[in-house]
């Protein structure tokens, strides 16, 4: 009788833990693609970018990228969870464990090595400023002395143009881009600085189309890389390479056409794996 009731508690152990092993399959699985999650930080608020829509998807060129990525390691599209990353909280995310990896049109940069790895650059974007239509004020950067500038917290852009060109220009820092926006439209700010990949998908929008233009500075060189964890050399390969097939088999190309086609953006052509143009 009492074997009997020792093998029972037993059994019940190896159900519950059989259950627990059941309930944790739908865990990251490191990039071995084994049918697990693989959570993916992206931005949710950039047009053309990465963007969250009414119904729930995801679009955007950094969200084809990812997408792209991921398959390579192994993930169905139904495997992947993508995470809204805010710029400030990107490095963060990433010692954390909160995501995998990181495409969030997120430059590297010096700063940023210290605490990240990148993969990549898989985009060769150019800072720029966003303005009103009808405001032919600023004809150059040194003219945003003065002006009220506004970019996101966490993002390097607005700190760029202070510190380098115009030491003199008002500062406003958001939560997001789309928060800048309003207050371009509302005349509350005079200029939205960031990346010109960025700033196209923003006045491409069909409610947009008109109020605003790029006035084509180029006033710096950003790397779009994908940011992992620090020292994990295995997981930066599988997504270089990843990169690389995602630039030679055309696909690249592609996702260009198919998130900035419709704001004529003049993109880069496709950067060189490892290559950080200065």
């Amino acid at each position: 009788m009492q074997l009997r009731k020792v093998t029972a508690a037993s059994a019940a152990v190896l159900a519950l833990a059989l259950t627990a092993t059941a309930c944790g399959s739908d865990k990251e699985d490191g990039g071995s693609g084994d049918g697990k999650k693989i959570t993916i930080g992206i931005k949710i608020d950039q047009p053309g970018i990465g963007l969250k829509t009414p119904d729930g998807k995801y679009v955007g060129f950094d969200v084809d990228v990812a997408t792209y990525v991921a398959k390579e390691l192994g993930y169905k599209a139904e495997d992947i969870v993508f995470k809204e990353t805010k710029s400030a909280d990107r490095e963060t995310a990433i010692e954390r464990g909160d995501v995998k990896f990181i495409a969030a049109s997120y430059s590297i940069n010096d700063e940023r090595l210290q605490k990240v790895d990148f993969a990549g650059p898989y985009l060769l974007a150019h800072q720029d400023i966003l303005v009103r239509a009808d405001d032919d004020s600023i004809k150059s950067p040194e003219d945003l002395n003065n002006k009220k500038l506004c970019s996101v917290t966490g993002s390097t852009s607005a700190k760029n143009v202070k510190d380098k060109l115009a030491p003199k220009a008002q500062l406003q820092t958001y939560g997001g881009y789309s928060e800048c926006l309003t207050g371009l439209e509302n005349k509350v700010i005079d200029a939205l600085t960031t990346d010109d990949s960025i700033l196209a998908g923003y006045a491409s929008q069909q409610n947009f189309q008109g109020k605003f233009k790029l006035a084509g500075f180029k006033m710096t060189n950003e790397n779009y890389g994908i940011g992992l964890k620090k020292g994990d050399a295995d997981l930066k390969k599988k997504v270089n390479d990843a990169l690389t097939k995602m630039v030679s088999d055309g696909s690249w190309d592609k996702a260009v056409e198919a998130n900035f086609g419709p704001a004529n953006y003049k993109n880069e052509p496709a950067p060189k794996i490892g290559n950080i143009v200065k």
